[in-house]
């Protein structure tokens, strides 16, 4: 079953004859379970099709269905609702509140949830055991490493239990060994929790995890592999 169908995706910016298609017509399917890399050179469309599966963005026309939900026709306010239930974000350069100690990143997605504190905080703090930093509760954003920072950010996406975690170069601002265990938390929470990944990378190593690679180029999907 697909959690993310897209027919004849288009993607413009700009106005009249100043427009610029950044997509040019893109079908995919992601099945309920995979891991998917979303590869191709700087300025194919990467980033713009992982904006729009998460509901960050609107296709300027064609379809996009995601976890049932046709985006498109969604008004703003439920649009958030949405991906606050549906996605969980990881960005190359974490995003954490620098004032908030680790939990509090953590506990973010969570605060128009409506769950009360205490469940907040259960949930808070399984994701940090998750990610092996149940330890670093109270450290503020400064006092962690570039890994343990994207650890939390990781966290922050799971703390939901949202089915789609899209991931925007997660290992682009790590050493190697950094990068790899990020990659092996990734590949964990797809492999045994049956999360759905999409990730945008330029790193081969990273993209070797995923368990289907897409090539874009100039807005197009241009060939994929499957990876047996």
């Amino acid at each position: 079953m697909s959690l993310v169908s897209a027919r004849d995706l288009r993607k413009s910016y700009g106005l009249g004859a100043s427009s610029v298609e950044v997509l040019h017509g893109v079908d995919l399917d992601v099945a309920e379970g995979e891991f998917v890399a979303l590869m191709g050179p700087s300025g194919s469309g990467k980033s713009t099709l992982l904006n729009l599966i998460a509901g960050l963005d609107r296709p300027s026309s064609g379809e996009l269905t995601v976890a049932d939900a046709r985006l498109a026709t969604m008004g703003a306010a439920d649009l958030a609702r949405w991906r606050g239930r549906h996605i969980g974000f990881v960005f190359q350069l974490y995003h954490l509140m620098p004032t908030l100690t680790a939990a509090q990143n953590v506990e973010v997605p969570l605060l128009l949830s409506g769950l009360d504190r205490a469940r907040r905080q259960r949930q808070v703090q399984i994701a940090l055991d998750v990610v092996g930093l149940s330890h670093r509760n109270d450290h503020k954003p400064a006092q962690l490493s570039g890994g343990q920072q994207q650890r939390v950010a990781i966290a922050r996406a799971i703390v939901t239990d949202a089915p789609l975690l899209v991931c925007d170069e997660p290992t682009g601002d790590l050493d190697r060994a950094s990068a790899d265990e990020v990659l092996d938390l990734l590949g964990a929470f797809n492999r045994d929790h049956g999360k759905t990944i999409v990730m945008v990378t330029h790193d081969p190593a990273a993209a070797a995890r995923a368990t289907r690679r897409l090539h874009l180029d100039k807005g197009r999907v241009v060939d994929a592999s499957q990876v047996h």
